[in-house]
């Protein structure tokens, strides 16, 4: 299989499974006009695809490393991920595609800064597996390979808001709410494992 196709595939593998990211994207779509969802879905797309050529090259190894800094990511990632699902539990509803929930540009790239780089598991998880998969390249298929990752990212999370958008008018302010109640409670949940696995570190 050429690089590019073998890249595009396991970024889809790497991007599809539900997580923060993905539950970010689709809370934005339920809520938010389509130019808006699809803004939303750049900016988790590009931190994205920075994350992944960060694992590609390594920098997963420095926090396998380096305790203390995995550590931190932990104890402040946990505490701003709950915030941010405690903020979507508290949310208005909205009418699908009539505003959203007033999220300016500013918090949604830091809300998906925080959502993809302040999650040391995701780190690692993808320095192991796009790791893995650089080393088993040769020289000239590895630009390739991460370019095809770089494009699943984008096709991926375009897609999703594309498809959650087109079917918003068909969704009611109930439905709304309760996609915000069920994205927010998934994100504190998360962001309490988080919590409870770095203190735990902390405390061994």
């Amino acid at each position: 299989m050429p690089s590019f196709l073998q890249g595009l595939s396991m970024g889809i593998a790497y991007v599809a499974p539900i997580g923060m990211q993905n539950i970010f994207v689709i809370d934005s779509a339920a809520a938010d006009r389509l130019p808006r969802a699809l803004l939303t879905a750049l900016i988790v797309t590009f931190f994205d695809i920075t994350l992944a050529l960060a694992c590609f090259f390594g920098i997963g190894a420095i926090m396998e490393r380096h305790g203390w800094l995995r550590t931190a990511v932990s104890l402040a990632g946990s505490i701003a991920i709950i915030a941010i699902g405690t903020r979507l539990l508290l949310s208005r509803p909205a009418r699908a595609g009539r505003g959203g929930d007033g999220r300016s540009i500013l918090q949604t790239i830091s809300a998906a800064c925080i959502a993809t780089w302040c999650n040391p598991q995701a780190i690692i998880d993808g320095t192991m597996l796009l790791g893995a998969s650089h080393a088993s390249l040769e020289p000239s298929e590895a630009v390739p390979f991460i370019i095809g990752v770089c494009s699943a990212s984008a096709l991926w999370f375009s897609g999703l808001a594309i498809a959650v958008s087109s079917f918003s008018s068909l969704l009611t302010e109930k439905v709304i709410r309760g996609i915000s109640i069920a994205c927010g409670s998934v994100i504190c949940l998360y962001g309490l494992k988080l919590l409870a696995t770095a203190v735990a570190a902390q405390t061994g």
